[in-house]
């Protein structure tokens, strides 16, 4: 078997188990064109039909399914043959892609930039910063960080420190000229700088919970809303409004004074920051690398 051979008969195995061109290409890391160019080039090549294609979906033929089942388990064999034989005496190496949100970045990346290239100097780390939660396999990442009740389905998770919470703060400055909520529902008379994820509509709804665990939230309005904590801390920091952020962000300023922290007997905590990647076969070794060594060193 020719090497353009095998690569053709992958590109098909990762369309079937994307069920997309779009996502199989951005795990290819190829243009959605030149994907339908590999796989068209393969159908003519065998004389038979694989991929029925719409412009909306993309299902798969009897005679694709029978091929499908039948190269899965071959190929896989022959990548972990490979990677067996690749890994003996060699450190991983090569381009490791990974999605981390700026927050996570900052508590678990940073610090850790300069002994993870020390300890593993063949590794080209690709980072990317986004806080909308891609699908990292559609977006062609490697490895993913999330907390733990937005993950994925199929995917294994490394946990990084302990539980969150959510702290709402105002300046001294606000509190003076406006008072501060006793309870949540008081918030509603309050000037509340408020958050949207990047590529979202929706508002975020504030999270707080009972002293009997149960959780409830309060959809507040006020001056501004950011797509990014950091400049909501800022403008709460001048005394623009009260805002809500995950603790670890704002812990220095309410220490220095600059935030106080209100509601902390309503404060809510969710499930803290994992690692994740997914399930497959065999792991290569540059996500272990990774995954292991920003295990071992993560601490919030």
């Amino acid at each position: 078997m020719r090497g353009s051979e095998y690569a053709d008969l992958r590109a098909f195995i990762t369309v079937v188990e994307c069920g997309s061109f779009a996502r199989a290409a951005g795990k290819l890391r190829i243009s959605r064109s030149a994907l339908s160019q590999t796989i068209k080039s393969l159908e003519e090549r065998l004389v038979v039909t694989l991929l029925n294609r719409t412009t909306r979906s993309v299902s798969v033929t009897d005679a694709g399914r029978t091929l499908h089942q039948r190269l899965v388990p071959t190929i896989a064999d022959l990548e972990s043959a490979v990677a067996d034989v690749t890994g003996i005496g060699n450190r991983p190496a090569g381009t490791l892609r990974v999605c981390f949100s700026h927050l996570s970045a900052k508590l678990f990346l940073e610090p850790n930039l300069g002994g993870f290239h020390e300890a593993y100097p063949e590794i080209v780390l690709d980072v990317t910063l986004d806080d909308s939660l891609p699908d990292i396999v559609a977006a062609g990442y490697d490895v993913g960080v999330r907390v733990g009740e937005r993950l994925e389905k199929n995917v294994i998770a490394v946990k990084l420190g302990g539980t969150l919470e959510q702290l709402v703060v105002a300046s001294p400055r606000y509190l003076k000229k406006y008072g501060a909520p006793a309870t949540p529902a008081d918030l509603h008379h309050h000037r509340c700088i408020n958050w949207r994820q990047l590529g979202s509509d929706k508002l975020y709804e504030w999270m707080f919970c009972k002293k009997n665990g149960a959780r409830f939230t309060v959809v507040v309005d006020g001056p501004m809303i950011v797509s990014d904590r950091s400049l909501a801390l800022a403008a709460a920091v001048q005394g623009v409004g009260i805002t809500i952020v995950p603790a670890p962000t704002a812990r220095r300023l309410v220490a220095s004074g600059k935030l106080v922290s209100l509601l902390e007997q309503w404060k809510f905590s969710y499930a803290g920051w994992h690692l994740f990647y997914p399930r497959q076969r065999h792991t290569p070794a540059t996500v272990r690398a990774f995954v292991d060594f920003i295990g071992r060193h993560a601490a919030v």
